[in-house]
């Protein structure tokens, strides 16, 4: 009976994980969509960005390199993120829930919600999607399930390189003479 009870407990912790990468592409597939019909960054181009930029220059809470990053780069470069973000966030959303390459994949989301928190926006739903990205790579064997990443066999690859990595890493003392 313990058996049952905890292949059960496995198979639900699965399916799970599987869940959550499913609704975290879901999640960022609608935040481009959105961003695209409701926030009409593609047929006003420029606007949006710029305001949510400028008001970010205001706040409290931005770091100063962060600010220096905003005003010397990001303000020059509006077309390019306004165009990039959006595509950015579909297409990440799409390869998160049919499972390819989930771990580029979520690295890239990682790096997309660290700029939106030090641009001042930290709130329940950033930090939800935040913690979501990473259970994701905590329990990355777990993510596999339904993903063209084990269907087509990269999941292994990823795991070769891991096993290689941590070989280089691992510490072996040597014998003195």
């Amino acid at each position: 009976m313990k058996l049952i009870s905890t292949r059960f407990g496995e198979q639900a912790f699965q399916s799970l994980v599987t869940l959550m990468r499913l609704l975290f592409g879901i999640g960022w597939l609608f935040a481009g969509i959105t961003k695209i019909t409701e926030k009409n960054w593609f047929s006003e181009p420029g606007i949006f960005i710029k305001n949510y930029l400028m008001m970010a220059l205001d706040k409290p809470n931005v770091p100063e390199f962060y600010k220096y990053f905003i005003e010397h780069f990001a303000l020059k470069h509006i077309m390019f993120f306004n165009y990039t973000i959006p595509i950015v966030q579909i297409i990440i959303g799409i390869v998160l829930i049919v499972g390819l390459m989930i771990i580029p994949s979520v690295l890239i989301c990682l790096i997309m919600h660290v700029n939106f928190i030090l641009s001042g926006n930290m709130n329940l739903i950033s930090l939800t999607l935040y913690t979501s990205a990473f259970c994701i790579l905590l329990f990355l064997n777990k993510s596999y399930v339904l993903s063209l990443d084990r269907y087509l066999g990269i999941e292994h690859r990823f795991k070769n390189i891991k096993q290689k990595v941590r070989k280089n890493f691992t510490y072996t003392p040597s014998k003195a003479s």
